[in-house]
């Protein structure tokens, strides 16, 4: 099983969950690449190299994507990502009223290519807590079938 964690993080809010997800994968002795996007190039045709991806983006001010993800989601729709299946993560504000909507977004991307989005968005309110970092290893449990 080939494993991607692909993510954007503007204050390390989606990174600190993604780092939770890093260190349960290596608990479990699973093998995966790691892209932070921008700084690592991964684009919509990377998803297809992959059996699971867990995709983290944060939700920008008003309910808005993140630039830097602007073109892998426009791209999206272009792939095949049938029989791919995505955990969704990311840092919202509950300041905003639209919360966490690039997950939502992204969500409905995924699925429209053909990929299943399994489990709980896992959406959280700036920094992840205990509690959410709880919600972030059972959303990966779910993704992997493995407990």
């Amino acid at each position: 099983m080939k494993i991607a964690v692909a993510y954007a993080s503007m204050t390390g809010n989606t990174e600190s969950i993604a780092d939770e997800i890093k260190s349960y994968l290596d608990e479990e002795n699973l093998d995966y690449s790691v892209f932070h996007i921008p700084s690592d190039d991964f684009y919509a045709f990377d998803l297809v190299n992959y059996d699971v991806i867990f995709f983290g983006s944060y939700t920008y001010g008003d309910g808005d994507l993140p630039f830097e993800l602007m073109d892998l989601y426009d791209e999206v729709e272009d792939e095949d990502l049938t029989g791919k299946r995505i955990g969704l993560f990311g840092s919202c504000d509950s300041f905003y009223p639209l919360y966490g909507v690039a997950l939502d977004q992204f969500k409905e991307r995924f699925e429209f290519a053909g990929a299943t989005v399994i489990g709980e968005l896992v959406k959280v309110d700036l920094d992840p807590d205990d509690k959410d970092l709880e919600l972030t290893r059972a959303m990966v449990d779910e993704v992997l079938a493995i407990k």
